[in-house]
């Protein structure tokens, strides 16, 4: 059975349609030609496509298999079309991007070390000094991309999720809470919570856990570096929560146990927000690409 990506458009033009006529308006072609393709396509196939007999026209379990393919392939043949003719545009751009989320370089980087070999000519930075005033930098045009896990309804400014995350608590095995299966606010209230030294309303534990409940820790203490914290926490200096993508290569070792918050666990989705005009810029649209796929691969190593 030979099936062209017009079979897949006609069975998805038709079943959408619901009829041979407006199906072939839709696809610019005469109704007898859509009929003959049709015929041929089920004569390929050995079984009927559509049920004829019905108003609209429906397509048959046969057809509905055909449906979900067409469902599947066609969007990725256009997003690569897309990509193809991104590529033979115009390669030169500005990507200055501002990090509201301080774990962020975990996977930044090697997202835009891909990014820089395909489009070697974009100006690329990272301007981590307005990370707190980003939404409003990427307004006045001085920044081209925000990593942020709160959009806002902001004028001329598009948000594009990039993926889910996992806040986990990570603590040392030999603490208290190891033994837990989960952790709730009111277990911090007598810990030392150790975070990246940036407002609370910017962290996840703050804004999904305790504040909601009411509940401060015992004791705050800031810290800059992912591998300090690490290390402080397995000389149970404290505990922390950090994304899941940050803590993939820990959860096997013996010293360190990572729980999730609350007995249902916290989800969080990361977007990217930019300019809505710049969103669809071949160079743009590939690096939202790297930032929604990269990210997963690391989490699954």
């Amino acid at each position: 059975m030979h099936i062209e990506f017009r079979h897949l458009r006609t069975v998805k033009a038709i079943h959408d349609e619901g009829g041979l006529a407006r199906a072939a308006d839709r696809l610019n072609i005469t109704q007898s030609a859509l009929s003959h393709q049709v015929k041929g396509l089920e004569e390929q196939a050995g079984v009927e496509l559509f049920v004829r007999r019905s108003k609209p026209m429906k397509l048959s379990a046969a057809g509905m298999k055909l449906l979900r393919a067409a469902e599947r392939i066609l969007p990725e043949v256009a997003a690569l079309e897309a990509e193809f003719a991104g590529l033979v545009a115009g390669r030169s751009g500005r990507l200055h991007i501002a990090i509201e989320c301080h774990a962020c370089f975990e996977w930044l980087f090697p997202v835009l070390e891909q990014f820089r070999r395909a489009w070697p000519e974009v100006d690329v930075d990272i301007r981590p000094g307005l990370a707190f005033g980003a939404l409003p930098a990427l307004q006045r045009e001085e920044v081209d991309l925000v990593i942020s896990s709160d959009p806002e309804p902001l004028e001329g400014v598009t948000f594009t999720p990039l993926f889910d995350y996992a806040p986990l608590l990570v603590a040392a095995s030999a603490h208290p809470l190891a033994e837990r299966d989960f952790v709730v606010a009111e277990d911090f209230a007598d810990q030392t919570l150790i975070t990246y030294p940036v407002p609370r309303e910017r962290l996840d534990v703050f804004t999904e856990l305790l504040t909601p409940a009411g509940v401060a820790p015992a004791a705050v203490r800031q810290v800059e570096l992912t591998a300090m914290i690490l290390i402080l926490v397995a000389s149970q200096r404290g505990v922390a929560v950090l994304p899941d993508w940050v803590l993939r290569d820990i959860r096997l070792q013996s010293d360190y146990v990572t729980r999730p918050l609350t007995a249902r666990g916290v989800t969080r989705r990361l977007y990217a927000a930019t300019r809505g005009e710049e969103t669809g810029l071949p160079w743009m649209a590939h690096v939202l690409r790297l930032a929604r796929t990269e990210p997963l691969k690391l989490m699954r190593r």
